[in-house]
């Protein structure tokens, strides 16, 4: 909340004409933050000139909730995931998106009808698909190299610390996935006092090695400090780990946790018509195409996928880091926002009673 503030404190007393030549948007930070800052940030100023303040949270849904509760709204864009985008627009906290504001593809086909499936909300729009996997160090796991979640939970197999969420979502998915539930039957199994208590068993199995993460940019570092042989975190992290700093990396995708992440635009955002020119803007087809040649996240939108080709250095294909390819679809388990909308807070405290006992 410091860059809030700062922020705040530096808009206070200049005119309206002044405040409305800057937006305060909250993202996640990192290399995902890079991604953005270089395919939308500074493509919108240069065309525009209004400015992007651009403020990290661990969760941009935390922040932006607390304000719109609050009645002191100084966020003008953030990105969050889909349960949240969903919770909030219910809860009355979000701006209505007219998906009439959304540009075409380049051959003229409708926003509606370019979008992949469920990426527009009635309060959001998604710029990316995502996948929560598993990677390893490559120097630390011997010469048969992990492919399944089963080896993730085989510490015998595979000795050594593991990082994972510490969260019920994407945490408990996994372990019952572990064992043995199919993708498609994952959330009707978590929905049962005995689907629960499957997970919470399963993750019994290597409680004690399990080293707890809550931000984004801890999986990678784990991996490379020596704390954790394998963890769970977020793809396009472990992308930017392995390819842009050359860690020793592996991914495994089997079992890999599909999501969006989307703008939203809070109730009473102080420059609305900038913030709804801006999350246009991000979410055309050339835009979410320029943000996967800095970081493996699939752009949302089908007529993007031909314009992805190299990561910015020039040659590596981006292709075969993405969620989307083919190759790493081959046993996702996609996420149900509304299920989490409706039990995200039940589960929690299930989950952490599960980690205090």
């Amino acid at each position: 909340m410091k860059k809030l503030l700062i922020v705040t404190t530096a808009l206070a007393g200049v005119s309206a004409a002044a405040q409305a030549a800057e937006l305060n948007v909250v993202s996640w930070g990192g290399s995902y933050t890079v991604s953005q800052v270089e395919a939308y940030h500074k493509p919108f100023t240069a065309m525009t000139g209004v400015k992007i303040n651009s403020i990290d949270a661990d969760n941009p849904a935390t922040p932006l909730k607390a304000q719109a509760e609050a009645g002191n709204v100084t966020i003008d864009l953030a990105d969050v995931e889909l349960s949240d985008a969903i919770k909030m627009c219910d809860e009355g906290l979000l701006e209505p998106i007219d998906p009439a504001m959304l540009p075409a593809a380049p051959d003229g086909t409708p926003a509606t009808e370019d979008f992949v499936p469920g990426a527009i909300q009635d309060c959001a729009v998604a710029s990316i698909v995502w996948a929560t996997v598993i990677a390893y160090d490559k120097t630390k796991v011997g010469d048969v190299m992990p492919t399944t979640v089963a080896d993730f939970f085989d510490t015998a197999k595979y000795p050594g610390k593991r990082g994972m969420l510490k969260a019920a979502k994407r945490t408990m998915e996994l372990a019952l996935y572990a064992d043995g539930v199919a993708p498609d039957q994952i959330y009707e199994v978590l929905g049962t006092d005995e689907g629960v208590k499957r997970a919470l068993a399963k993750l019994d199995t290597i409680k004690k090695d399990i080293v707890w993460w809550e931000a984004g940019a801890q999986p990678p570092q784990l991996l490379a400090d020596g704390e954790v042989v394998m963890t769970n975190g977020y793809n396009g992290r472990f992308f930017a780990a392995e390819v842009a700093e050359g860690k020793p990396f592996g991914t495994v995708w089997d079992g890999s946790y599909m999501d969006y992440d989307l703008w939203v635009i809070p109730k009473g955002a102080p420059n609305m018509e900038d913030a709804k020119k801006f999350l246009a803007f991000s979410t055309d087809t050339q835009r979410l195409a320029d943000q996967a040649k800095w970081i493996s996240y699939g752009p949302a939108r089908k007529s993007s996928n031909a314009l992805v080709g190299l990561y910015q250095d020039g040659k590596t294909e981006m292709a075969p880091y993405m969620p989307t390819s083919p190759e790493n679809m081959k046993a996702p388990i996609w996420t149900d926002p509304t299920f989490w909308a409706d039990h995200d807070t039940e589960l929690n405290e299930k989950f952490n009673a599960w980690l205090a006992g």
